[in-house]
C-alpha cells in the first residue's frame, strides 16, 4: 500500500512540475552559474543493475535518475545541462552494455562483436536502435561526459577503453566487418567520466553468503539483496527487471564482473585515457564502531540493504585469487565498500582539488553522506540530489 501511495504522490508531483515548467515559474530557488562555463557538452547517464533508461516504458512512471525525488534529468535540462538517460541491460557484463551504449549513442545496431558472442554463446547482434540515437552529432568535435551509477560505473570505463583501444579479437575474426567501435581511435570522444558508488574493485557483498533467505540455495548477500530490489521495483512498476537470455556464458554478466578477483583482473586491462576527466564519489552510510567494524546508519540507509551493510561492515577473507580483504574494506553503503568506490587499484588517482584538476587520473570527491541509491534519488528514503549534480555538472563544464 505504501508503494502504491508513494507512486501516487511521485506522479502528482511530476505532474504540478511540467506544469509549472510550462508556465514559467520556477520549481525552486536554486539556479546554475554558467557564468565560468568552458564548455557544455552533453551528459549521457548510464544506470547500474536492475536499471532503466529513456528508452524504457517504466522510466515514465518512475524516472531512475531521481527516482522518488522527482525527474533529474528533466531538471538538469531546464537548467541549461544537456542531459540523457541510456538504457542498458539490467544484469549483462560490462562488456555487452558498453556495446549497447554505443549502439544507442550512435542509433545503430547492436553489435555484441563476433569473437566474444561465440566465446560468450549469445546472439552477435542486438535491439536495432536506427533513427533513434541519443547524440546524432557525437563526435571529437561534439564530445560527451559519461556519468555510470554502480555497475555503470563499470560500463561507462569499459565503454571508453573500447572506443580509444578497441578489440584486437574482434578485429582478427571480423576484420572490416567488425563494428567501428571494436576499430578504436575514438577516445578523444569523451570529454570526462564519473563513476557514482561504482564498485571499481568489486564488492564484499558477492563474497559472503548467507543461508537465512526464502530460497532453495545458498546465495550471496549481493544476489539476495539484488533479488529483493527487484521484488521491490516490480511491485511498485509492475515490470520484471532480469534479463531474458539464459544460455549466455556463466562470466558474462555483472555478477561475474563484480567478484573482486574478475573486478581486479578487469582492472588490469581498462585503459586509463590520458586526455580524459576522472571523478569518483564514493558512499558511506555506515559509522564505525569502538571495536573498528562497521554498522549501517539506520536513518541514512535504505531497509534493504540493512542487514548486507552490517555483514560487510565486519568481514575478513581471501579471495579465491588470494587477495585479501581486510578491515579498509568494513565502510560500506550497504552495497558497495567504500573503499572500492574511490578508483580501480593500480590507477592513477588522487584526491579531488578544486584548483588541480588532472585528465588521466581518478579524481576522488569526497565521500558522499548516504547509501547506495542516495545518488539516485533515494528509493524510499527521498534524498535531493539535484544541488549535487547541478554543482557536478557546472564544475565539469568549468574545466
Amino acid at each position: 500500500m505504501a508503494a502504491i501511495i508513494n507512486q501516487i504522490i511521485y506522479k502528482l508531483m511530476s505532474i504540478l512540475m511540467s506544469i509549472a515548467m510550462l508556465l514559467g515559474i520556477p520549481v525552486d530557488g536554486f539556479k546554475a552559474d554558467d557564468s565560468n562555463w568552458n564548455t557544455n557538452y552533453k551528459y549521457v547517464f548510464v544506470h547500474g543493475l536492475s536499471g532503466w533508461g529513456s528508452y524504457d516504458a517504466v522510466n515514465n512512471i518512475m524516472p531512475y535518475w531521481g527516482m522518488m525525488g522527482g525527474d533529474l534529468m528533466e531538471y538538469l535540462n531546464d537548467k541549461g545541462f544537456d542531459c540523457y538517460a541510456a538504457s542498458v541491460a539490467p544484469s549483462s557484463s560490462a562488456w555487452d552494455r558498453a556495446c549497447e551504449l554505443y549502439a544507442q549513442l550512435t542509433g545503430t545496431v547492436v553489435d555484441y562483436g563476433e569473437a566474444h558472442s561465440l566465446e560468450c554463446n549469445h546472439e552477435r547482434f542486438g535491439a536495432d536502435y536506427s533513427g533513434r540515437a541519443l547524440i546524432p552529432s557525437w563526435s571529437a568535435e561534439e564530445k560527451i561526459n559519461l556519468l555510470g551509477h554502480s555497475f555503470g560505473g563499470a560500463t561507462v570505463r569499459m565503454f571508453a577503453h573500447l572506443m580509444a583501444e578497441g578489440s584486437a579479437e574482434e578485429l582478427a575474426v571480423s576484420g572490416d566487418a567488425a563494428s567501428d567501435f571494436f576499430k578504436g581511435g575514438k577516445g578523444d570522444w569523451i570529454y570526462s567520466i564519473t563513476a557514482l558508488a561504482a564498485p571499481h574493485n568489486g564488492t564484499t557483498a558477492y563474497c559472503i553468503t548467507t543461508d537465512d533467505v526464502p530460497v532453495k540455495e545458498k546465495e550471496t548477500l549481493f544476489d539476495c539483496v539484488k533479488r529483493e530490489i527487484q521484488n521491490s521495483l516490480s511491485n511498485m512498476i509492475s515490470v520484471s527487471t532480469e534479463d531474458k537470455d539464459e544460455n549466455k556464458a556463466k562470466w558474462d554478466n555483472a555478477a561475474y564482473d563484480m567478484y573482486i578477483d574478475n573486478a581486479l583482473e578487469m582492472n588490469k586491462n581498462i585503459t586509463t585515457l590520458e586526455n580524459t576527466y576522472y571523478f569518483s564519489i564514493p558512499c558511506s552510510a555506515s559509522v564505525q564502531n569502538p571495536d573498528g567494524t562497521y554498522s549501517p546508519v539506520e536513518s541514512k540507509m535504505e531497509p534493504l540493504f540493512v542487514s548486507s551493510s552490517k555483514a560487510m561492515g565486519a568481514f575478513k577473507g581471501e579471495t579465491e585469487g588470494g587477495y585479501i580483504m581486510d578491515e579498509t574494506w568494513w565502510e560500506n553503503d550497504g552495497l558497495v565498500n567504500t573503499v572500492s568506490a574511490t578508483a580501480p587499484f593500480g590507477a592513477p588517482s588522487k584526491a579531488y582539488d578544486a584548483a588541480d584538476v588532472e585528465k588521466g587520473v581518478w579524481n576522488i570527491m569526497p565521500v558522499y553522506d548516504g547509501d547506495h541509491m542516495s545518488l539516485q534519488g533515494g528509493l524510499t528514503k527521498v534524498n535531493d540530489v539535484k544541488p549535487v549534480y547541478v554543482e557536478l555538472l557546472s564544475m565539469i563544464n568549468s574545466l
